[in-house]
């Protein structure tokens, strides 16, 4: 009797677990059908749902006004954006995954040239949004592939600029004129420090801020496409960026001592404590300038790479574009997306939170600080930054940083054509393959 009861005890044991197992996988089943749902979220309210994923987290509130402005006046599409710290890294696991967002903000950079030569970004063509950009910008954008093809796949949003960014009051005080050629740009260089101030500020400790002025400069001292010439076996980088270097080398002779040991933070918070007369840098930094003096008054020139005024290239690139992506099912809806962000009122929210530039031609308010640069803008004399092109194995900001230290230009050229071969041997076979077939 006593086995026989430690039997059946078991047994209910066992019954009662069999169904506390059985119920427990109806819960789960029932749960997954739901999160499952969620997922394709407005397929059982009726409604689309479109992700776009954007890499600005500094512009996460202009963001998060328009996702609520979208979907409180539409009715059909469910708006999520999502602005996540390095969102690149991000993006590149998620399309490894084949996990892909509807919609795409990224930079015109070698990221979207990679992109677009892997296939995962639509031709968007169709898109009428296109009619009101300003052709400088879509052309920018077919620049960056790696060899030419007849579609598009961006849709460029807003621009930065980069150049030389001035204290207005102490100019004003001095009397100091805006140059408009290199020998001009030295001879103020050189009028600053008689007047008993300094002329320029770095903060070339964080190595990506060496490539401030070097692009600016290099934009009017080099072809816009000599990265593509490069890949050609047209012509060299030490031939193309011999005056860019020697130039550069030339600023530090104006700048703080140790400009090394000090970072971009630094750079910006003596410019705005007037430790400086320029800044060489790009509109990006005006925020945080202003953040440290809301009262100064900046504004900004393009920097005169040459000795011919009309050669000089304002240095702006594509820093935000929307891209759809192919593997986006309701294409439509995302271009509705992408016709509500590109609405003037929308576009201007974010040049004025962002100081930025638009792509879009009409009549926009730019920021006060951008006032010397707007004739370039306007008349779209302008270039992209080389960088842009630089892959990002090659860590050309850190190889410009040690040029600067050591100041041995040959070798520095020499190691930067060196350095273009081993890091972009895939890029120059399929430029070599492209211009065999032509």
């Amino acid at each position: 009797m006593d086995i026989y009861f430690v039997k059946g005890e078991q047994e209910e044991v066992k019954t009662k677990k069999t169904r506390f197992f059985s119920i427990f996988l109806q819960i789960v089943l029932v749960a997954s059908m739901a999160f499952a749902l969620a997922g394709c979220g407005s397929r059982t309210e009726g409604k689309i749902e479109i992700e776009l994923v954007q890499y600005k987290p500094e512009a996460v509130d202009v963001f998060e006004q328009l996702e609520e402005e979208f979907n409180a006046t539409h009715d059909d599409i469910v708006l999520t954006i999502e602005s996540p710290n390095d969102a690149t890294t991000i993006l590149k696991t998620r399309f490894i995954r084949e996990d892909y967002p509807d919609i795409i903000g990224i930079g015109g950079d070698v990221n979207y040239s990679s992109f677009v030569d892997s296939g995962i970004l639509a031709d968007v063509s169709d898109y009428e949004g296109l009619d009101s950009v300003n052709e400088a910008y879509l052309d920018i954008l077919e620049e960056l592939e790696y060899v030419p093809t007849d579609d598009t796949f961006g849709v460029p949003y807003v621009a930065n600029a980069a150049g030389v960014l001035y204290n207005e009051d102490m100019f004003e005080e001095y009397g100091w004129e805006i140059p408009t050629t290199w020998d001009e740009f030295v001879a103020l260089c050189e009028q600053i420090e008689a007047d008993g101030e300094q002329p320029l500020y770095f903060g070339f400790k964080d190595t990506w801020t060496c490539l401030a002025p070097w692009n600016a400069l290099a934009v009017s001292l080099a072809d816009y496409d000599v990265c593509r010439q490069v890949n050609e076996g047209t012509t060299t980088f030490t031939e193309e960026y011999r005056e860019v270097a020697e130039k550069m080398l030339v600023l530090l002779d104006y700048c703080e001592d140790g400009p090394f040991a000090y970072g971009y933070n630094d750079a910006c918070t003596a410019f705005a404590n007037g430790e400086a007369a320029m800044y060489p840098i790009g509109s990006y930094a005006i925020p945080q300038i202003l953040s440290v003096n809301p009262d100064m008054n900046i504004n900004s020139f393009v920097m005169p790479g040459s000795n011919e005024a009309e050669e000089n290239v304002l240095n702006s690139g594509v820093d935000l574009m929307f891209c759809v992506t192919e593997a986006c099912e309701n294409k439509e809806a995302a271009y509705e997306v992408l016709d509500f962000l590109m609405e003037s009122d929308n576009v201007q929210l974010y040049l004025d939170d962002q100081n930025a530039v638009p792509c879009m031609e009409g009549d926009f308010t730019l920021a006060d600080e951008l006032e010397g640069m707007e004739a370039y803008i306007n008349e779209g004399i302008m270039s992209d930054y080389q960088d842009h092109y630089y892959p990002s194995e090659m860590s050309a900001d850190a190889l410009v940083q040690t040029f600067l230290i050591e100041q041995d230009v040959d070798d520095f050229l020499e190691t930067f054509d060196t350095n273009w071969v081993r890091y972009n041997r895939d890029i120059i076979r399929k430029v070599e393959e492209y211009e065999a077939g032509q």
